[in-house]
């Protein structure tokens, strides 16, 4: 059994820490159920713009302790993101502890389905890493607070479909601020993980004329992107990627891709990729600028995913969505000018844009309406 306040979580009859104070999370909640299997946790850093919205995250977390860090470093940087893209929705996520190969089951989504809706809609759920469409359709059986259902189901389908289209955008917007034309065409850009949002950038990069070189731990996954691109080189890890002659480096596998050892060897004038939270630790960023390296910050532009399944919850319609997420070019654009403006690097740039909005726009839900 799992009890939980605003700020702090405990757990009824269970000795041990007390997560979320002085990480500025409004609610941590544990969850268990141990005829499913289910261990999971939720976070919630902020509804001051409305219902915290994030995906849910399936991995096999070596500790509870690992999984938490994720899980709050997670929720921060989704209500940063959906601040920037102009949502009414706050941030959160929500991390299932266990391998989804091995351990994903009908009863484990639906236990995970209860536990959501006892938030009363606090929380919105999606895809995440280790989950995928046809989860949140078992996940929606007990909860009304899931997004990015199949259309079968009323939802929007495959929120990486988006989630390229934006990254895609901030790296048009990265390449004007940088060579002064909004195009890669001609430039090498070598991405790191061709999972659900990586293959999709591929694509879109190659239309537009680059170069394109990948890699990804899953060999499977670099095969069937070069059945359908042939001409896609390949990297055999992604340290040898990120030295090698490319002028645009994109993560868009797991967080923590931008280390002090990546920043030093990387040969890359532009970081632009989906993957989240992909700073290592404080002062990367700033390493980068040193570099001459210009980064757009992940939660600017991965959030075309986010966009695409906030539409499904007003009845989804993905040109709406598709023109919403066009916007990410204009924004990470508006991000390098603050950054000019106020000598900082993009990162602070964007978390500055970001708090900005949630404290205006969030003060005004302390206006009385009536009832």
């Amino acid at each position: 059994m799992t009890t939980s306040t605003t700020g702090t979580t405990t757990r009824t009859g269970t000795p041990g820490p007390v997560f979320g104070r002085g990480t500025g999370h409004e609610q941590v909640v544990f969850c268990q159920d141990e005829a499913s299997g289910l261990r999971a946790v939720i976070a919630i850093y902020s509804t001051a713009l409305g219902p915290a919205l994030g995906g849910t995250r399936f991995y096999p977390y070596a500790t509870e302790d690992e999984a938490v860090a994720d899980v709050l470093n997670l929720a921060k940087g989704m209500a940063y993101k959906n601040a920037l893209a102009g949502l009414d929705h706050g941030g959160g996520k929500a991390v299932i502890i266990g391998d989804p190969k091995r351990d994903k089951t009908e009863a484990l989504l639906r236990a995970y389905g209860r536990f959501v809706q006892s938030l009363g809609g606090r929380y919105v759920t999606a895809c995440d890493v280790g989950t995928y469409v046809e989860d949140m359709d078992v996940v929606a059986r007990e909860s009304a607070f899931v997004t990015g259902r199949s259309p079968d189901s009323g939802g929007a389908g495959d929120s990486s479909v988006l989630t390229a289209y934006g990254v895609f955008q901030g790296m048009l917007a990265s390449a004007e601020r940088l060579w002064g034309t909004p195009s890669l065409r001609g430039r090498r850009v070598g991405i790191a993980g061709v999972g659900k949002v990586g293959r999709h950038l591929a694509a879109h990069l190659l239309e537009d004329g680059a170069e394109v070189l990948v890699t990804d731990v899953d060999k499977d996954a670099v095969a069937r992107l070069r059945e359908k691109h042939p001409q896609i080189a390949v990297a055999p890890d992604t340290d040898t990627l990120v030295r090698d002659a490319i002028d645009v480096y994109a993560p868009c596998a797991l967080g923590g891709a931008l280390d002090d050892r990546t920043v030093e060897d990387l040969a890359a004038k532009i970081v632009c990729g989906a993957a989240n939270n992909q700073l290592a630790h404080a002062g990367v960023d700033k390493a980068l600028a040193d570099r001459g390296i210009l980064y757009a910050p992940d939660f600017v532009v991965n959030s075309g995913g986010v966009i695409q399944v906030a539409d499904e919850l007003h009845g989804f319609d993905f040109d709406r969505a598709k023109r919403k997420a066009s916007g990410i070019r204009a924004t990470t654009a508006r991000v390098f000018a603050l950054a000019d403006e106020e000598g900082v690097p993009p990162a602070v740039a964007a978390d500055r844009l970001a708090e900005r909005r949630m404290a205006d726009v969030g003060r005004l839900r302390g206006i009385y309406l009536g009832s």
